[in-house]
């Protein structure tokens, strides 16, 4: 009997129907317990409704559904004072009406160099009303790196803080150029502030595509490559996060780590649904980010790892003298989050951290509750609905508990490619994260290292983040890096290089005996060496590139 296609056809859709209705309640439970579900007036339901099915689930929906929901809530509170959803909203939408006219169209790129105050949200919000791309650039590039990325990029303008003005001099030249924070009185460019009160704030038709936007991966490694995505489809994204780490709606978030990285950039997107305020500072300081907290009793901490470190390194009379007791959620992630750190964390504040485990590519793999690092120092916890992650071996088998292989990850919002060519290796949907790792018997993954950072010390494989970890746990270590070189005798070796605490009399004996009596004699680094800290990038990952280039300089 030939195939019945139509028969075939509602059988495929019968067959999705148990799963899209569980999706759809698991949101509807999500939602509900964050409060975006919740009783509200029907007129403005319906003016809601409208702006979703016109917008999506964008920045330009944030800004709109909040300004019709909650208008004078605090949006933003800055070093420039406190903005409404409703001034917010309409700022963002002159700012979009001022770059229009200034010939900024639908899928034009529009570089943002700005550290976290008003004017990021407000240029991102404008660029997604626009349908734009928005190019996010890491403040701490030199000249060369932000040259290259320009270059490759080619965006019709560019956003950035007065203080970036002689670093941008050459490489942005031919740029429309908009001043943003300024930072001393007077300057010879345009300002955003002009461009805002230049231009009226109605809204905007919604251009014929979403808008898109890039962030730049952290170049540990490289040269700064762009990962590209889009706005995504449906909301369960959305509620697979929020489901792990728990937001709330109305809520107050001090948003430490920096917007431009994709880590402080999902908190300011998580702060749009849940019409949170979003207090901000130009850069981070351990104390003033206390004192802000309290200030403003926020409910939330987005950081990363080494912001952690700095704030626990403060005297015990400064901890003290700021009431944290508002702090429900300290959200991690950007780099490594050893055990150690987390246990004295919580120790400190509270059983209030979350740590998110993830890239630039991959967004999210898995998010540790305080629960997961009380049990297991230094897991990065379990995948969240949606996830998919397999660890295999270099035939692609996957793995039992307890043995480390390669990483790959699949989830919904998986970038779309590098802005100048190339890919992610793939294992058929899932991408490879870069590190390699383990589950254990309860299913809570481990990273183990980076895959390239592997290295083979007389026929053994050797990854440096055990060892790095081990002298973090250290009495005397404030953190550790470990790097592999040449070696004419084992092929190579390990050369670490630790901070030690202020008052520490450790040894570099006393280091390699705490690694023998811990982990097999293979892995004893063969040189420890001292130093005052460790080179890091503005997300606080440990440039190890720099540490390879002092070996080869010694």
């Amino acid at each position: 009997m030939a195939p019945n296609p139509l028969r075939e056809g509602l059988g495929g859709i019968a067959s999705r129907v148990p799963t899209a209705l569980g999706d759809a309640a698991f949101q509807l439970r999500v939602f509900t317990e964050v409060g975006i579900v919740r009783p509200i007036r029907p007129d403005k339901l319906a003016r809601v409704a409208e702006r979703y099915i016109r917008w999506g689930a964008s920045p330009a929906l944030g800004s709109t559904a909040n300004a019709i929901t909650h208008p004078n809530d605090a949006a933003i509170v800055d070093q420039a004072g406190t903005l409404t959803w409703e001034e917010t909203h309409r700022r963002s939408n002159a700012l979009a009406r001022a770059l229009r006219d200034e010939g900024v169209g639908l899928g034009d790129g529009v570089a943002i160099m700005c550290r976290n105050h008003r004017y990021f949200i407000e240029a991102t919000m404008a660029c997604s009303k626009l349908g734009a791309v928005a190019l996010y650039l890491n403040t701490a590039f030199a000249g060369p790196q932000l040259a290259d990325v320009l270059e490759r990029e080619s965006p019709a303008a560019l956003i950035y803080d007065q203080e970036f003005t002689e670093l941008l001099a050459d490489s942005a030249r031919t740029l429309r150029r908009y001043v943003a924070w300024e930072s001393v009185e007077g300057t010879d460019e345009r300002t955003v502030e002009q461009l805002i009160s230049g231009a009226h704030g109605e809204d905007l038709d919604a251009p014929a595509e979403h808008g898109r936007y890039i962030i730049l991966t952290s170049g540990t490694t490289g040269t700064p490559r762009g990962a590209q995505r889009s706005q995504p489809e449906g909301l369960g994204a959305l509620a697979a996060l929020l489901s792990k780490i728990p937001r709330r709606t109305e809520e107050t978030a001090m948003i430490a780590a920096p917007l431009f990285h994709s880590w402080g950039f999902l908190h300011f997107i998580l702060s749009l649904p849940t019409a949170a305020t979003m207090v901000l500072r130009p850069k981070f300081d351990p104390e003033d980010t206390l004192r802000a907290v309290a200030e403003h009793r926020a409910r939330v901490l987005a950081v990363v790892p080494v912001m952690m470190q700095r704030i626990l390194a403060l005297p015990e009379e400064v901890k003290r003298r700021y009431d944290l007791s508002s702090l429900e959620v300290t959200a991690a992630s950007g780099s490594a989050l050893p055990g150690e750190l987390a246990t004295n964390w919580m120790d400190e504040f509270g059983d209030n951290l979350y740590n998110l485990y993830g890239s630039t590519e991959v967004a999210w793999a898995t998010i540790a509750t305080p629960e997961d690092m009380r049990a297991a120092p230094g897991t990065a916890g379990r995948p969240p609905r949606g996830t998919v992650i397999r660890i295999v071996d270099e035939d692609a088998n996957d793995l039992p508990p307890g043995e480390t292989g390669r990483i790959f990850i699949g989830n919904q919002l998986a970038f779309e490619g590098y802005t100048g060519g190339g890919d992610k290796e793939h294992l058929g949907d899932l991408l490879a994260s870069g590190d390699v790792g383990h589950f254990d018997d309860e299913g809570r993954l481990f990273i183990d290292g980076r895959d390239d950072e592997m290295i083979v010390s007389g026929g053994e494989n050797v990854f440096p983040r055990e060892v790095e970890d081990l002298l973090s746990d250290h009495e005397g270590v404030v953190e550790a890096a470990a790097i592999g070189v040449e070696d004419e005798e084992f092929g190579q070796r390990l050369r670490v290089f630790v901070v030690k605490e202020d008052d520490s009399e450790t040894s570099e004996e006393d280091l390699k005996n705490h690694v023998k009596s811990n982990l097999a004699r293979y892995k004893v680094p063969r040189e420890i060496v001292f130093v005052d800290e460790l080179p890091r990038n503005a997300t606080g990952k440990v440039l190890k590139r720099e540490l390879a280039e002092r070996e080869l300089a010694d």
